[in-house]
């Protein structure tokens, strides 16, 4: 597959969003100020299977989606440079520490690169994330490994993958609350 973009995306996804404060813009009436989008990418919607992945998580232990099927998934893409996406994390925290026992798997993916770990590491520790936190991978065509697949392009995305692999919720930009506890009840037996 042809890359969409440059290896720059990473870069254009946190700092430009930064500005952004609209809490989603899939088909819904957008407020004050849009999020920015890195144009011809379609997003994967509910229904749809969600593609496979592995990636290795910050503490070196890596993941594969399809071998975790029988848990419901939360996948978070976000970026340090985001600040819809900071303001988001305490609500995904919140949910997982409430919904982990009953089989929720919160997979936060930054789309900050490599040479962010150690900032990545620093933010996660000092808010005291103990979701599993992943850092999207470039392919040599300089496309992402996850984000790609599931047409992110812009940040916050998040995406509820239930227990079958299919995708139940799909939002660009803050989700509210009310939106998102009932996405994973839902997704929870």
């Amino acid at each position: 597959m042809k890359s969409r973009h440059s290896g720059m995306r990473a870069l254009i996804c946190g700092a430009a969003l930064a500005i952004g404060t609209a809490s989603g813009v899939a088909a819904k009436e957008m407020t004050a100020l849009d999020i920015p989008m890195i144009g011809d990418i379609e997003m994967l919607k509910a229904g749809d299977q969600a593609p496979d992945f592995t990636l290795t998580d910050l503490a070196g232990t890596s993941y594969t989606l399809s071998e975790n099927i029988g848990k419901a998934h939360l996948l978070v893409f976000w970026s340090i440079f985001c600040e819809p996406c900071k303001a988001e994390m305490p609500l995904i925290q919140r949910l997982y520490e409430e919904y982990k026992d009953k089989g929720l798997e919160v997979i936060s993916i930054a789309m900050d690169g490599e040479p962010m770990v150690k900032s990545i590491q620093g933010l996660t520790k000092q808010q005291g994330y103990t979701f599993r936190v992943f850092i999207d991978q470039l392919t040599e065509d300089e496309s992402f490994v996850v984000a790609d697949p599931y047409g992110v392009a812009g940040t916050p995305t998040v995406y509820m993958v239930d227990k079958t692999g299919k995708i139940t919720f799909a939002e660009v930009g803050r989700a509210s609350k009310e939106t998102l506890e009932e996405v994973v009840r839902k997704a929870l037996p």
